[in-house]
């Protein structure tokens, strides 16, 4: 509105958002994601040592785009690991909710994670170790174990819900120390099984389940007396 008698157009509300700020804060974001997709399909297909050159390469663009999103490229793990641990939880929690038993619980959350680590061993690997760093990189572990730690812990407490059901009441003292004791078992015999190379010996998908899920539930050796020692 105009001020009587000064001349002087003055607003009578204050200006709104920046819309081209926004717009270029959802390009940024959506870019972002699209980087994500194709390091994860070029991880799929190079390996999970694949260096910052070789992942921007195969995504059609420079190993600049991916500093700028990124930082480095413990940034970009933890980026792709946030998305992959996100869907590893998601699809273990399913898998706990369809069981009828406690013991079926637990066979169904390994069962998941082991078919989710198998569906590319290399990604999987990728996001689960520290960066290895490229040349310019001054990786920090710390975020991609952070976002791993977060991952672990999430599925310690689900696989915490049928063990205490499968003991009974009363037990919740053993409780309180299994449940990450476990995830160490289900975690390191889960990675030795992907990286061993294929032969008749090795174990195929569900029996290295159905055995994780007997360690967990009875122990390695459950037939030998308490008096026996080994």
């Amino acid at each position: 509105m105009n001020t009587s008698g000064t001349g002087l157009d003055v607003p009578s509300t204050s200006p709104g958002p920046d819309g081209r700020s926004s717009r270029w804060q959802s390009h940024r974001e959506e870019r972002r994601r699209e980087l994500i997709k194709q390091a994860r399909r070029a991880v799929h297909t190079l390996g999970s040592d694949a260096s910052m050159e070789e992942i921007a390469a195969a995504a059609g663009t420079s190993k600049s785009v991916f500093y700028r999103y990124f930082g480095d490229k413990s940034g970009l793990q933890q980026a792709v690991g946030e998305v992959v641990l996100s869907q590893m939880q998601r699809r273990i929690l399913e898998a706990a909710q369809s069981a009828l038993t406690p013991r079926e619980g637990l066979l169904a959350m390994v069962s998941a994670y082991l078919q989710m680590a198998a569906t590319s061993p290399n990604v999987y690997t990728f996001v689960t170790r520290s960066a290895a760093g490229d040349t310019g990189d001054t990786p920090s572990s710390g975020a991609v174990s952070g976002a791993l730690g977060h991952f672990f812990d999430a599925v310690a407490d689900m696989i915490a819900t049928p063990m205490r059901s499968h003991l009974g009441d009363g037990k919740e003292a053993v409780i309180g120390y299994w449940p990450k004791a476990a995830i160490g078992l289900v975690r390191n015999a889960g990675e030795q099984w992907l990286s061993t190379p294929d032969s008749p010996a090795k174990p195929g998908q569900e029996a290295m389940a159905l055995q994780i899920t007997a360690w967990l539930c009875v122990g390695i050796a459950p037939e030998l007396s308490p008096a026996v020692r080994i």
